[in-house]
């Protein structure tokens, strides 16, 4: 087995155990009584978060997925999403929040973690949202 069929089998590996991940978060929302869009709309940003982001340069595993919210957000969600924008950003990062609030209180995470992940994005967020307006901004004539 080469290289990349061992990263594919460990994606694909990642991938399933983090099923585990989301039903507890759909569970999780469900007895808070948000509607059924809103629950949609969060599992579709962590499920992009999980299993595209944290497996797109190596294999990372949920409890170390909090700690590159800030690549995430502020890096490659810019430049590899095109609907990227000031909403999706926040929106990412709220789900994000939410999604590592229920893996605390499911004992998935310690609290420093989880701490962690909320200063980052408090901290981050205005940075975020200048690199997405430099992007938006940029003239890509000038590379051709």
């Amino acid at each position: 087995m080469d290289d990349y069929e061992k990263y594919e089998k460990n994606v694909q590996k990642n991938i399933k155990r983090n099923e585990r991940f989301l039903k507890e978060f759909k569970n999780e929302m469900n007895k808070q009584k948000l509607s059924q869009k809103t629950i949609n709309k969060h599992l579709n940003n962590i499920k992009f978060y999980l299993n595209t982001y944290l497996n797109y340069f190596d294999v990372i595993k949920m409890e170390d997925g909090a700690q590159k919210i800030d690549l995430f957000l502020g890096d490659w969600f810019i430049h590899k999403c095109l609907w990227a924008s000031i909403t999706s950003i926040k929106e990412n990062a709220t789900s994000i929040k939410k999604f590592y609030k229920c893996m605390y209180e499911l004992n998935h995470i310690d609290k420093d973690t989880y701490d962690d992940l909320c200063l980052s994005i408090k901290e981050n967020m205005e940075d975020w949202l200048e690199e997405l307006t430099a992007f938006d901004n940029m003239d890509f004539d000038d590379f051709f």
